[in-house]
């Protein structure tokens, strides 16, 4: 098994829930998303973060407006949709219940090694 492969495949699975909830807490541009993924360890570059934009607003869960920039260059500022709070929601009661069944499998497998 390639670890380092499963490592980032569980990692890439969760990372839509991860900038949603991001964009949930107030407008965001690109800049912002990528500075919090880093300071919890989500590394994720540029290129695969705008992929990732463009998708959740074509799919209607986020928003963006056009702002002018101090540095001259506009930025896209994002924002949730309703149906974008409304996917949050609920995928963040499925990611905590799987993160609770994961735990008790893996407790599981722990204590019947004993």
């Amino acid at each position: 098994m390639d670890l380092e492969n499963a490592k980032q495949q569980m990692r890439k699975g969760v990372l839509e829930l991860c900038i949603l909830a991001i964009v949930s807490e107030r407008e965001v541009y690109t800049g912002d998303i990528l500075d919090r993924l880093k300071e919890n360890n989500l590394l994720v570059v540029e290129g695969t973060l705008y992929p990732i934009m463009a998708r959740l607003n074509k799919d209607g869960l986020v928003d963006y407006t056009w702002r002018e920039n101090a540095g001259g260059h506009p930025r896209k500022y994002f924002t949730l949709t309703d149906k974008g709070c409304m996917v949050v929601g609920v995928l963040s009661h499925a990611w905590l219940e799987l993160v609770q069944s994961v735990g008790k499998t893996l407790e599981s497998g722990r204590t019947s090694e004993v």
